[in-house]
């Protein structure tokens, strides 16, 4: 029997998903889900908006993975897949006051957006820079 393409699409995106919900961040599949987390989160939350593109891959995921190995980090950690949770996606995009962009990164303080990074500012830098980037605004807003 052939797999559905959903299915397949499932399988393929599962490694991309592992890749940050094995280091602690949680994942949001339900608008539901998304309100309930970033509406009530007190202190930092950080948002990962995930996709399957090569940056999120060579630089958005590694570099965040690279950043909360240090000292300051924020309270929460979630993540939604753009692509593939799209409603979750959709009720994240309401807390962010950018245009759609994934993959990107959203630090918030007291459910209060404080740092952005867009994916035009992941495609051109390193894992390295974008871990340096969030390791700053970790050691701004996380202390």
């Amino acid at each position: 029997m052939a797999m559905s393409f959903d299915a397949y699409m499932r399988d393929m995106v599962q490694p991309m998903r592992d890749e940050l919900t094995r280091i602690g961040v949680q994942e949001l599949r339900t608008p539901e889900e998304v309100q309930e987390q970033l509406e009530d989160a007190k202190g930092t939350a950080l948002l990962v908006i995930n996709s399957v593109c090569g940056c999120a891959a060579g630089q958005c995921r590694p570099g965040v993975a690279k950043a909360l190995q240090g000292e300051a980090k924020p309270d929460h950690l979630f993540t939604v897949f753009a692509g593939q949770d799209k409603e979750a996606t959709a009720k994240a995009r309401e807390y962010i006051d950018y245009p759609p962009s994934s993959p990107s990164i959203a630090l918030f303080k007291d459910g209060e957006l404080v740092h952005f990074i867009q994916r035009h500012q992941i495609e051109d830098r390193s894992a390295d820079m974008i871990a340096a980037d969030l390791t700053e605004a970790f050691e701004k807003y996380c202390r």
